[in-house]
């Protein structure tokens, strides 16, 4: 299957260049750039210019290659997240709360990060004691009534629960705030 082709000049400019300065080829041109000037330093005497030639083209290069490389890792970046957003958003039991996180703040994800963390080491001593490392109904229950209370399971949990049955209708990862909303309708 061929990708599609970009409309941007930009786009196809940063695809092609990054594409091209991350072959070897690239890296023996600029070995031998440096070997050039390094051969030629006793030529010029090792004089300012000499030095200031390579210095100015270096540092042009590396400036300009920054905004490409950004521009690339951008989209390269944005293309993982909605590919990622579209398996959560058809998995069976996935969170569609999970979904763009990368808006949020940085404390909220913090406080995810940490109920993700404390789920995989309840997950890792129940390996240890012989136990599934996989989600189930029973371990979703569990975690639910353990000290991952703010949880996305227990997000998820609540959610269910709510009057009108949408997770949308409930804020995510936030018992309490969907529970009133429940209770005040």
């Amino acid at each position: 299957m061929r990708p599609t082709r970009s409309k941007s000049w930009f786009t196809r400019f940063t695809k092609l260049t990054a594409k091209a300065t991350g072959k070897p080829l690239a890296f023996t041109v600029a070995v031998f750039v440096i070997a050039a000037w390094a051969i030629t330093g006793p030529i010029f005497g090792f004089s300012d210019t000499w030095q200031l030639i390579i210095n100015t083209a270096t540092t042009v290069i590396t400036f300009l290659m920054v905004f490409l490389i950004q521009s690339t890792q951008n989209r390269d970046s944005e293309a993982i997240q909605v590919k990622l957003d579209e398996l959560i958003r058809i998995s069976k039991g996935g969170h569609n709360a999970l979904l763009d996180l990368e808006e949020l703040e940085e404390e909220e994800l913090d406080g995810i990060r940490a109920d993700y963390c404390k789920i995989a080491e309840q997950a890792r001593a129940d390996l240890r004691r012989g136990g599934r490392d996989t989600a189930g109904a029973g371990q979703e229950a569990a975690v639910s009534g353990s000290a991952v209370s703010q949880s996305v399971f227990t997000a998820s949990t609540c959610c269910a629960t709510c009057s009108r049955g949408t997770r949308a209708y409930c804020a995510p990862f936030s018992r309490s705030a969907c529970c009133s909303r429940r209770n005040s309708r």
